[in-house]
């Protein structure tokens, strides 16, 4: 079939509803076969995939990609195809002591039809991510990919149609108002990555239809530096962490909480960081651009306006910015204020803010008293230290003494908290999200119910006597 753009959407789901019920529990076979597929597209085309990634960028380099969109996408379906089939089966269980001899079941059950929206910063990943757990419960898909990068979504779209059935996965290119439309359609369950303010627009379409949703948002995330952290390190993994990508990335180090005393230190191990890591920042083909000209400008304008407002910046970097190819300097922002727009708005950008505090209290108190962040990252050594953090703040995901690898774990589940998102996915806890955990009694053919049926007499008020006893 032809990629679709501004097609009739609801016919198209009404297409892949109609599959699913002539289907609605695929056999673990059936599943498989959708995610080998889904592994052939990605293994035979990886070459073509990071070209047009690289095209819709300007510059992104091929070993990102490769290692952060190719191989999580791979090991994601291979972390499917080992474990979806005891993810399959039924969780039996007995009923609650009154009711014995009965039993329980928890039945997975595919929920239908999910609807994914894909952003533009790892259109792959985040295209294959949840339509890996989609498929794995067992549902069909349609996919929205992202208008800024569009010859990616264009060859997605073609290579989708090229290793599916065209009731199996489908997806939609087109602009704006194409994915407005999309997010209204009636879906078992939508699946969303993009900016916190857009998510309020998607929730808003699709409580039309009390569709489900999980929101993979973002928000700032900070990190913090401990006064018991190895500083390099935390320096240098904060610096590569918000470098990958350009600082595209929704869980990327948004600001840095750190000891008063160790700001002038971070500025020179960060200086050498960024020399060491990238050695030909903007000669080389290892550092991204930003993906828009609308985004270069909006982080241009981010540092421009916290300078004018008495903020300090400093490029990490000796070349100036290059706003024809839209490469921006790694730039350090010191004495910023909350009420700064750089302080207030996800940067999404090589920019990174330094809040000092003197008390590790302080930084604890800075979090808790923000919007909850998607991502905190902690460097600390002190195992006391570290508890008291974890226990007195909220993030949608931590990793400790390193940045953004907790995303890469099958085994925890991502997602936001509050206006960084709802809901999660990943590994088990993506096939739960997109399955219905149906409960299940079975009463046994020999039980004690009928002590319980009416004309409620002597006999009854002992059997309920004896419940309340034991509670």
């Amino acid at each position: 079939m032809n990629p679709l753009n501004r097609p009739d959407l609801l016919a198209e789901l009404q297409r892949l509803r109609h599959a699913q019920a002539r289907d609605p529990l695929p056999g673990w076979p059936s599943r498989a076969r959708r995610l080998r597929a889904l592994e052939a597209l990605v293994r035979e085309h990886r070459g073509e995939i990071a070209n047009a990634i690289n095209t819709d960028f300007g510059r992104r380099p091929r070993e990102e990609t490769e290692m952060l969109e190719i191989f999580p996408s791979l090991s994601a379906i291979r972390h499917a195809l080992s474990h979806g089939r005891r993810w399959m089966k039924p969780r039996l269980g007995w009923a609650n002591l009154a009711f014995l001899p009965a039993g329980t079941e928890m039945r997975p059950q595919p929920l239908g039809v999910a609807g994914i929206i894909v952003p533009w910063n790892y259109p792959l990943f985040l295209a294959v991510g949840p339509l890996v757990d989609a498929l794995v419960a067992g549902n069909r898909a349609m996919l929205k990919m992202s208008e800024y990068t569009p010859r990616f979504s264009q060859l997605f779209a073609e290579l989708v149609a090229r290793h599916f059935q065209p009731d199996e996965v489908t997806v939609v290119t087109g602009d704006a108002a194409t994915g407005q439309a999309f997010a209204e359609l009636p879906f078992d369950h939508l699946l969303f990555t993009g900016s916190t303010a857009v998510g309020h627009h998607v929730m808003r379409a699709a409580s039309t239809h009390l569709t489900p949703v999980t929101l993979e948002l973002g928000g700032k995330s900070p990190a913090i530096i401990g006064p018991g952290a190895r500083f390099d390190h935390a320096v240098e993994r904060i610096v590569l962490g918000k470098m990958l990508n350009a600082g595209q990335t929704c869980i990327a180090p948004d600001y840095v909480l750190l000891p008063k005393s160790s700001v002038e230190r971070f500025r020179s191990v960060a200086r050498d960081a960024v020399a060491r890591l990238y050695p030909d920042l903007f000669a080389g083909t290892q550092y991204a651009s930003i993906a828009t000209d609308r985004h270069y400008q909006r982080l241009v304008g981010l540092r421009d306006s916290a300078v004018s407002a008495g903020a300090r910046s400093e490029t990490l970097c000796d070349v100036p910015d290059l706003p024809a190819q839209r490469l921006l300097a790694p730039t350090l922002l010191t004495d910023v204020r909350d009420d700064m727009p750089v302080m207030q708005e996800e940067i999404f950008g090589p920019l990174l803010p330094l809040v000092p505090y003197e008390h590790l209290d302080e930084a604890i108190d800075y979090v808790a008293t923000h919007p909850r962040p998607l991502a905190l990252y902690l460097f600390e050594q002190d195992r006391a230290s570290i508890d008291h953090v974890l226990a007195r703040t909220h993030a949608g995901g931590v990793s400790v003494n390193d940045t953004i690898y907790h995303i890469a774990q099958h085994g925890l589940p991502f997602g936001g908290i509050g206006p960084s998102g709802m809901g999660g996915y990943h590994g088990e806890a993506g096939f739960r999200t997109f399955s219905h955990l149906k409960p299940v009694f079975r009463q046994a053919r020999f039980n004690g119910t009928g002590l319980f049926n009416p004309p409620y007499g002597k006999r009854f008020r002992q059997m309920l006597e004896l419940l309340l006893r034991r509670g």
